[in-house]
């Protein structure tokens, strides 16, 4: 099978465009009637056409989400251990241009960390940095790996794009989940937003599931940054993407997540504005194209609209996020990467789903089985 990026090269945004917007009330409902749908009926589902059906979509997704996942919501929670990068990103509170103090987290801070997320109840952490490869590179990784490995069963990452023996290298040190958006899929936008550093090399970004795929990594998660160009063609892309690496790396699982463009320091001028109903329709279109991807939904979002959509696809949410390198135990301020919308805490979200007649789960099974 070929790269993504071969694959990816054989498609014309403007095409694709064309295609999504001239979508009509016939095609989304001979998506909704199958039972398999494909990219095209993705495009229908993610269409304005779609729009009127958000109800029809709604009860089914609920439906497929139910079959498969149960009443349950995994939990899961954010460490930053750095705000250090050397990219400039338009949209990054942690980009290099951005005057804001900068932190990495030493040894007895990351366990100060760990032991206020363990008194959580959390035993699912997801380890974030900015992209700093001298300073937060693979052997901090490593090292931050050992002292934090011991306390949880199941630890993602969402670091700078590495390259293969990278990502084997942090396999074996504990790493089971690689989260890695393309922010947008539209080449020459990305550039404008990502001027400076690595970040900037387009394919390098791109190419990266290939390298984590290759390396055996258990979980890998995609998504878009929602706001920098049309999220219609954008989250086609990503489905797209999505499409390829089950094919060619059955072995491992996937989530989507669904990040909208928060304010941050020096944020940048939404180009694409989201609608709650709009992202309610996303969310469902990717749960009606797969019935086994798993769908994140961050603090990013309000409480009011995290509780409406708990039961509508969403298979695992984050609580009492905080976004900057020791936000949890040291009293620090202007080190964040984007302000959360949702603040409750942690035992507040767990009432509000069990409420919902679901289950918070706090820890990862999948790891275990491994």
């Amino acid at each position: 099978m070929s790269t993504f990026k071969e694959i990816f090269d054989r498609y014309s945004w403007e095409e694709v465009k064309a295609s999504i917007y001239a979508k009509a009330a016939g095609d989304v409902e001979r998506a909704l009637g199958k039972s398999k749908r494909d990219l095209d009926d993705f495009m229908a589902l993610i269409s304005p056409a779609a729009e009127p059906f958000l109800e029809e979509m709604a009860q089914l997704s609920h439906q497929l989400t139910q079959k498969r996942f149960g009443k349950t919501i995994q939990m899961y929670i954010p460490m930053y251990l750095s705000n250090e990068c050397n990219n400039i990103c338009t949209y990054c509170g942690f980009s290099l241009d951005v005057d804001i103090p900068r932190k990495t987290l030493n040894d007895e801070e990351i366990l100060s960390e760990v032991r206020m997320l363990k008194s959580k109840g959390y035993d699912h952490i997801l380890i974030v940095t900015g992209e700093h490869n001298k300073n937060v590179g693979i052997d901090y990784f490593e090292h931050a790996l050992e002292l934090i490995r011991p306390h949880f069963s199941h630890i993602a990452m969402e670091v700078q794009p590495l390259n293969q023996e990278e990502y084997e290298r942090l396999i074996k040190a504990g790493v089971h989940t690689i989260l890695l958006y393309q922010e947008t899929y539209h080449k020459e936008d990305y550039k404008k937003h990502h001027p400076k550093g690595r970040k900037s090399n387009f394919d390098w970004r791109l190419e990266s599931h290939d390298r984590i795929g290759q390396a055996g990594m258990y979980k890998m998660g995609l998504g878009i940054l929602i706001g920098l160009e049309d999220w219609r063609v954008d989250s086609f892309f990503n489905a797209l993407h999505l499409n390829y690496l089950e094919k060619k790396y059955w072995r491992s699982n996937y989530s989507i997540s669904f990040p909208r463009l928060r304010p941050c320091a020096g944020g940048v001028e939404l180009k694409s504005v989201m609608t709650d109903r709009q992202l309610v329709q996303l969310i469902c279109a990717y749960r009606i194209l797969n019935e086994e991807v798993e769908l994140s939904l961050s603090t990013r979002e309000s409480e009011k609209f995290r509780d409406h959509v708990l039961k509508l696809g969403i298979t695992s949410m984050s609580a009492e996020s905080k976004t900057d390198p020791g936000g949890y135990t040291l009293n620090q301020e202007n080190l964040e990467q984007f302000e959360i919308d949702d603040a409750r805490s942690t035992n507040e979200m767990a009432q509000v789903i069990r409420k919902q007649g679901y289950e918070p789960v706090f820890k990862n099974w999948d790891a275990v089985l491994q």
